[in-house]
């Protein structure tokens, strides 16, 4: 492996492991986990490939051991908060901020037991909340895990209930043919919004999935990666539950 390579996975390594750290500090514990075991990794890779250079080898084994105990100790917090039902933590975007697709958002929240998903959200009626939630299922069959059910309650679009229900049926369609389920409910008193998962966590946002800003051109840069799409200023709180048989959703 050529010494430029090396270097390039050290810095990456480096950099990913101050998020880490800022992440931590900032009571962010779950993201900060997901940063700290990436952050490992690549260190490992960079200590496989220094083979000749035993002083090096040994300053990487001691910043590894040191990540991996800050990563355990952090680990068996979040589990006790867990369990205890006091698991709580906020995130706030900023106005015009971007890095926050959904992809950046959802991961640290995300597991292979992860199989059902509710979505509550009383704005998933004009065409961009529409692809809003189209993005957010593409996310859910992207990520790591195995989801077979997603259940969205929303409000009805009483100026044109004709194009949200044909798109949604769409959608319905489309995810039934990669073997996931979607369960449709409307309610015309919904005004909370929140995304739990079967696995304990729920996500409530602000602004609920429509947070991003209108992009200035339909060939201007975010407007397909939403992680280079700016945001509307919202907060996002973290919760965890071990009562997942509560998380049904109740129609009005």
């Amino acid at each position: 492996m050529s010494q430029n390579h090396v270097s390039g996975m050290e810095s990456s390594a480096i950099s990913v492991l101050k998020r880490a750290v800022e992440l931590d500090h900032s009571g962010r514990f779950q993201e900060s986990l997901v940063c700290y075991q990436e952050g490992i990794q690549l260190l490992m890779d960079v200590l496989k490939a220094s083979v000749k250079d035993d002083s090096k080898r040994g300053h990487y084994r001691e910043k590894i051991k040191g990540y991996m105990d800050r990563a355990e100790q952090i680990k068996t917090h979040v589990n006790q908060l867990k369990e205890d039902g006091k698991y709580h933590e906020q995130i706030r975007i900023s106005e015009d901020a971007t890095g926050h697709s959904y992809e950046s958002l959802f991961k640290p929240y995300m597991s292979s037991f992860l199989t059902e998903v509710w979505v509550e959200d009383p704005y998933i009626r004009h065409i961009h909340q529409l692809y809003n939630f189209l993005r957010f299922c593409e996310m859910l069959l992207k990520a790591p895990c195995k989801v077979k059910k997603v259940h969205l309650l929303t409000s009805q679009d009483e100026a044109d209930s004709g194009q949200q229900r044909g798109a949604l049926s769409e959608i319905k369609e489309s995810l039934s043919a990669q073997g996931v389920t979607l369960d449709l409910q409307y309610s015309s008193t919904i005004h909370d919004r929140e995304i739990r998962f079967d696995s304990g966590w729920i996500i409530k946002i602000g602004r609920g999935l429509d947070y991003f800003k209108r992009p200035k051109g339909r060939f201007s840069i975010g407007y397909c990666d939403y992680d280079l799409r700016q945001c509307h200023e919202t907060s996002v709180d973290i919760f965890h539950t071990k009562h997942t048989k509560t998380l049904e959703i109740q129609t009005s």
